[in-house]
């Protein structure tokens, strides 16, 4: 099997932080601009001013400049670590719903109230996380429900992602609420995140999300 280094690049000790992962395909960062917009409202909302990513060229090694990358950027006031991750996508087969209402309105660093109802997961893949009996997110994407020919995402969700927006404004997708005890009206669920779009997104059938 082959063996990838993990590149990082510190530049402060950690603060309080905030995460943003972005997609690199072929040497380019996708959907760059909502990344960074979501950077600024992020430090608006908690009082400071938002760091601009740093420059990808001179950072980015040159055997990750094929192929998709993660670029992980944890900030506050400042860029505290920049890491460069080749991406490995997990296999998801089976989703299991587990109520909660853990605040992950803005990306934090801190994962630790949705690795806790990971814990949850039992024998299957990932969770589907429940709140106030509706559907939201998983503990690392945004879903998208497939009914026919038509795609809804959670209008109650935990975290508001770039891909979802991107796929919203495109009209790709809609929103609706999604109760839990409505999932068999739907065909299958995919799993959507910066570094997945649709079209290659993890597709679940229902009869494999359980409590």
């Amino acid at each position: 099997m082959k063996r990838y280094r993990k590149y990082i690049y510190l530049f402060n000790p950690p603060d309080t932080m905030f995460l943003e992962s972005i997609c690199i395909n072929d040497g380019r960062p996708e959907n760059l601009v909502a990344h960074i917009e979501r950077m600024r409202i992020t430090a608006a909302h908690h009082g400071f001013t938002a760091p601009q990513p740093p420059l990808l060229t001179p950072l980015l090694p040159n055997h990750l400049t094929q192929g998709k990358v993660k670029w992980r950027i944890i900030y506050r006031e400042e860029i505290q670590t920049v890491e460069y991750l080749p991406y490995q996508p997990k296999t998801v087969q089976s989703l299991r719903l587990v109520e909660g209402d853990p605040d992950y309105a803005f990306k934090y660093a801190d994962r630790s109230a949705l690795e806790e109802l990971l814990m949850q997961k039992g024998g299957c893949d990932e969770i589907l996380i429940v709140r106030q009996g509706l559907i939201t997110d998983t503990s690392y994407s945004n879903v998208v429900l497939q009914q026919g020919e038509h795609f809804y995402t959670p209008n109650r969700f935990l975290l508001n992602g770039t891909r979802r927006q991107q796929l919203l404004r495109s009209g790709r997708i809609k929103e609706r609420e999604i109760r839990a005890t409505d999932l068999h009206k739907y065909d299958r669920l995919l799993m959507i995140n910066a570094m997945v779009d649709i079209n290659n997104a993890p597709c679940i059938p229902i009869s494999s999300i359980c409590w």
